[in-house]
């Protein structure tokens, strides 16, 4: 009589703080009896352990405790993308058991101990929703693989076993399961989570993500403004940092399942915060402009695991930037930039950079060897791959890779020199007062942040004037250059032509070519410095001799002039070392 009297002392001093914490099962939707406080609950059942457990007769087919559950016996779809390394195979041990609630295939009343079911009403199985997983977990975490060392070291940014401590587990097998994140009796993280996922410290439990510490994403305490959807349409958090790994992902019934994203479409896991309504600049206006990186164009193309050349075209946000190293941490040029820190490239000699450099290098991955786009004007000189345009070794160039060759350049404003280094930002980007930074989208050719024209003869008609003309037409290069000293060069040597009929596309490529010196169409070198690379719409070869430049005589040929010799030729005054633009 005393040991029954002590026992039950035992339990009732066991049980009371743990139902004054709320931490019992009894005040948790698993209690499945008439009592319990979800909605989903047996119709007069009094017991609360039967829907699990049994004292007798009990099944150990999943090695679990007295359990009173069948098999599912289903067959699983299981998670898989190209950059998981471990072995999932079908569901077993402790997630078995889970499995016979939440994969919808056996009754909620269907206990071992009981040779009829247990009535929930008009309720048979769980419902359908977020907490009915199905038997296609695809889009879910994935379980039941083996989680060792050789595993943690293949992958490179999950922890070694002896770091995973407690109350994250793994099973007796040191296999990952359900319950290494979900406690079946103790709902006070919510979702019968082990700890809380606040920070996404529930993940960071295994996963060690490189770069994440001092990432924007994992230190942002932005929050949503209410407008459109809610960003965290699944959690209960208000910050970016709070969020953490559910700003984009989803352990359970993800919506797009390769990495557990919460939308099948990449770019909406991005622009669900960058549309104005979480980050400060609204990228998604910028690409609905009529020049953009077209992220919305393609789906399901790109793989985490792609070589640094791409071989299918497309684009999307992580082909730029990393969203678990993303920051806000300013270069200089040619370095790359916290928003785009962690990225994949591709360098000057074509092979991966991992993580990019330079900025250059991320570009080079589609705007190189298969270029992404065709060129817009058709040159003299070169093939449309930028890796081999801004080879150092090049006549000229754009100073992006490396500092430009022509040692005098009397029309750069301040603060740039000869001696300055470029982003291919600094030209191609969102236009507009206050847009983002980078190319994302513009209202501009090439996603140009100012116009610059390509036609054929921009200016042909009455009514121009110089200055006006050039920045009418040109802008985007007298954010560099000084339109008066480019005015006074251009006019002296273009024999009237320059602004009144054509202008700086036509006769200088704003990249760079890949030219060497002295192989220029059997012309010197020295006649195509200064990034002279002529539009062959509007220039041309000389018909007698095929000359591009004919330096003896400093004349090339527009298409406008019928000429039927050398003689005909507009006249072009080139100098080294003299005149220089």
């Amino acid at each position: 009589m005393k040991k029954t009297v002590k026992a039950i002392l035992f339990i009732f001093l066991y049980w009371v703080p743990q139902i004054a914490a709320g931490q019992s099962i009894l005040n948790t939707k698993h209690n499945l009896s008439i009592s319990g406080p979800g909605t989903i609950k047996a119709t007069s059942e009094t017991e609360v352990c039967i829907f699990c457990h049994t004292p007798h007769n009990s099944r150990s087919i999943a090695g679990g405790p007295l359990w009173n559950k069948n098999d599912p016996g289903a067959s699983y779809t299981l998670y898989t993308s190209s950059t998981l390394n471990a072995a999932v195979g079908q569901p077993d041990g402790t997630s078995i058991m889970c499995l016979s609630c939440h994969d919808g295939t056996i009754a909620l009343g269907s206990v071992v101990s009981s040779p009829t079911l247990i009535s929930f009403g008009g309720i048979t199985t769980l419902p359908t929703g977020l907490t009915n997983l199905g038997t296609n977990l695809s889009d879910d975490h994935p379980v039941s693989f083996l989680y060792d060392a050789s595993l943690a070291a293949l992958n490179g940014q999950l922890k070694q076993p002896a770091n995973i401590t407690q109350p994250v587990s793994l099973d007796k097998n040191s296999k990952v399961q359900c319950t290494s994140c979900h406690e079946a009796h103790d709902n006070t993280f919510g979702n019968f989570l082990v700890t809380t996922t606040q920070g996404s410290q529930l993940c960071y439990s295994c996963h060690d993500k490189t770069y994440w510490a001092s990432s924007t994403h994992s230190t942002s305490n932005k929050t949503w403004n209410g407008s459109g959807v809610n960003p965290w349409f699944h959690t209960s958090y208000t910050t970016v940092s709070d969020n953490a790994c559910e700003n984009c992902h989803a352990p359970h019934t993800a919506g797009g399942a390769v990495r557990l994203l919460n939308y099948p479409h990449e770019e909406d896991n991005c622009l669900n915060c960058h549309n104005g309504n979480v980050a400060a600049k609204n990228i998604q206006t910028q690409l609905t402009k009529t020049y953009k990186h077209n992220v919305f164009g393609y789906t399901g193309i790109h793989d985490e695991k792609e070589p640094a050349l791409m071989g299918t075209k497309h684009v999307e946000c992580v082909d730029c930037h990393n969203p678990h190293a993303s920051n806000a941490q300013t270069a200089t040029a040619p370095n790359v930039n916290g928003f785009m820190n962690g990225v994949l490239g591709l360098d000057l000699n074509g092979n991966a950079v991992n993580p990019a450099i330079y900025e250059y290098q991320i570009c080079f991955k589609c705007h190189s060897d298969n270029p992404a786009v065709p060129p817009y004007t058709n040159r003299y000189r070169g093939v449309g791959n930028m890796r081999q345009n801004f080879q150092p070794t090049n006549v000229s160039y754009h100073p992006v890779a490396s500092a430009g060759t022509n040692p005098l350049v009397t029309s750069l404003t301040g603060p740039w020199t000869v001696s300055s280094r470029m982003y291919c930002g600094d030209c191609h980007g969102s236009d507009g007062s206050g847009a983002p930074g980078g190319p994302h989208g513009s209202s501009n050719l090439a996603i140009l942040k100012y116009a610059y024209d390509t036609a054929r003869f921009p200016m042909l008609g009455a009514g121009w004037t110089s200055g006006a003309n050039l920045n009418m037409h040109w802008p985007l290069c007298f954010q560099c250059h000084n339109v008066s000293t480019v005015t006074t060069i251009h006019t002296g040597i273009s024999g009237g032509h320059f602004m009144k009929y054509t202008g700086c596309n036509t006769c200088h490529d704003p990249h760079g070519y890949d030219g060497v010196p002295g192989t220029n169409g059997g012309n010197a070198g020295s006649a195509f410095e200064r990034l002279l690379n002529f539009d062959t719409s509007v220039i041309r070869p000389n018909p007698i001799n095929g000359k591009m430049i004919d330096i003896q005589n400093r004349k090339c040929y527009f298409v406008c002039h019928q000429h039927a010799s050398d003689t005909l030729g507009v006249y072009y005054t080139h100098s080294k070392n003299g005149s220089s633009y």
